[in-house]
């Protein structure tokens, strides 16, 4: 009997109702993903560490013990994860991705950008981890001090105006100019009710 090995490494048969689970799981996971995108956000990890991804691994397999992420964070912001955990197991390497959702936020990152720890971990949702690094790339052109690369478009920023109540008095009156007329709205025109009579033979 032939057996397949999925992109996780897991090794299933064909013909087994787990293989058909999780074949639709990968392709529901993989669609949502855009490559062109982590391609991007690698390239710009790489610049910025100055080394390249591990060859012969994946994207989400380079990014999952958390420490290219915190090496990142601190290059962004010297000393912003105090410490990164190069060994220690699991756990520790958990840890390095809370880290760096931590160091997201002290950076200017938006709670609501941020993936779950899960998302990389366990390889559920890569598309949101590469979203993440992303929304670092808008945080740096908050930051003066950073001089680039950037990664993805300048964030937009509020453009807050103050009007005086004289100002929104005059404004009341532009509507009809606005519209191409100076007369007020009227329903001239309208047949709404009106009885309509078809001639036959005219």
């Amino acid at each position: 009997m032939n057996f397949l090995r999925l992109t996780s490494g897991e090794v299933v048969r064909p013909s087994s109702c787990q293989f058909l689970f999780r074949f639709k799981t990968c392709l529901l996971v993989a669609g949502k993903r855009d490559k062109d995108q982590e391609r991007e956000a690698q390239h710009w990890i790489e610049t910025l560490l100055g080394e390249k991804f591990t060859a012969g691994f994946a994207y989400e397999d380079c990014l999952r013990d958390g420490i290219l992420l915190c090496r990142l964070m601190n290059r962004l912001s010297p000393g912003i994860v105090p410490k990164i955990n190069t060994s220690g197991g699991d756990y520790k390497m958990m840890d390095n991705i809370s880290q760096f959702q931590k160091a997201c936020i002290k950076y200017g990152v938006a709670d609501v950008d941020l993936f779950q720890t899960t998302d990389l971990w366990d390889k559920k949702n890569v598309a949101l981890v590469t979203t993440t690094i992303f929304a670092v790339g808008r945080a740096c052109y908050r930051h003066p001090e950073f001089r680039g690369p950037y990664l993805g478009p300048r964030p937009s920023e509020e453009n807050r105006r103050e009007f005086t109540e004289e100002q929104l008095r005059a404004g009341e009156g532009l509507i009809g100019l606005q519209a191409g007329s100076n007369k007020g709205a009227t329903q001239a025109g309208l047949n709404f009710g009106a009885t309509r009579k078809i001639l036959l033979g005219k």
